[in-house]
């Protein structure tokens, strides 16, 4: 590629403006990669919680529907199920991490006291509404897995675009440049002594010449002073 280049100061000039802005952005990338992994590894962390909470909650409900349906049957906890009026409502936020767009959800509706759930308290047993309770606490803790594992998705995402900018820079973008700028300095070095060389020549050329010129005159001045003696 530095072959491509013209070797002239300017071109020198541009090419270490170059590579000073990519290792201002190269040191920038860096410290926003190092600061995403870092909040990945804080989600991570979220989410690991969030996803036991979710598998404790899931097990917990499926007990209390299955004591449910034991208990009272499958036509009397589908009637309660049929009973809700309001169902849960959400809604979609988002907020910055990073430079990183992820969602926040806001959920309201999901728990709800006995009169709110639709059923009649008569004619209904707690098994019913321990299994209402159980499946609430569980829709909770989908929502939250969601907004969490949704925002470390995106955090991924954006810590692979920033690596491979990253290398990118380090291990393409950057050697080029400085192949290119050591091929001009090589290349503007080599003129220079030429330069050098060639002006040598000429002045030891021109010194030939003026000695020369005065040998001759000399040699022309010499028979008229031997006259004069005559």
């Amino acid at each position: 590629m530095a072959k491509d280049v013209k070797p002239t100061r300017k071109n020198l000039m541009q090419i270490e403006d170059r590579i000073e802005l990519s290792e201002r952005g190269h040191d920038t990338l860096e410290k926003k990669r190092d600061g995403l992994i870092m909040e990945f590894m804080d989600i991570l962390d979220q989410a690991q919680d969030v996803r036991e909470d979710l598998d404790g909650s899931y097990e917990r409900a499926q007990r209390a529907i299955n004591m449910a349906r034991a208990m009272e049957g499958d036509v009397a906890v589908r009637g309660a199920a049929a009973a809700l009026k309001e169902h849960p409502e959400l809604t979609t936020q988002s907020k910055n991490i990073m430079g990183v767009v992820v969602p926040q959800i806001e959920s309201s509706k999901v728990r709800k006291s006995l009169d709110e759930r639709g059923y009649g308290v008569m004619g209904t047993s707690a098994r019913i509404d321990e299994a209402a309770e159980a499946y609430e606490e569980l829709l909770e803790n989908i929502i939250l897995a969601a907004e969490v594992e949704t925002a470390m998705k995106k955090m991924l995402e954006e810590i692979e675009t920033t690596k491979r900018r990253v290398n990118a820079l380090e291990f393409k973008l950057l050697p080029d440049l400085y192949d290119n700028q050591e091929y001009i300095e090589q290349k503007l070095e080599e003129q220079e002594r030429e330069e050098i060389f060639r002006m040598k020549k000429i002045k030891a050329k021109k010194e030939e010449e003026e000695d020369a010129l005065a040998a001759e005159e000399e040699s022309e001045e010499e028979p008229e002073a031997v006259t004069a003696d005559d």
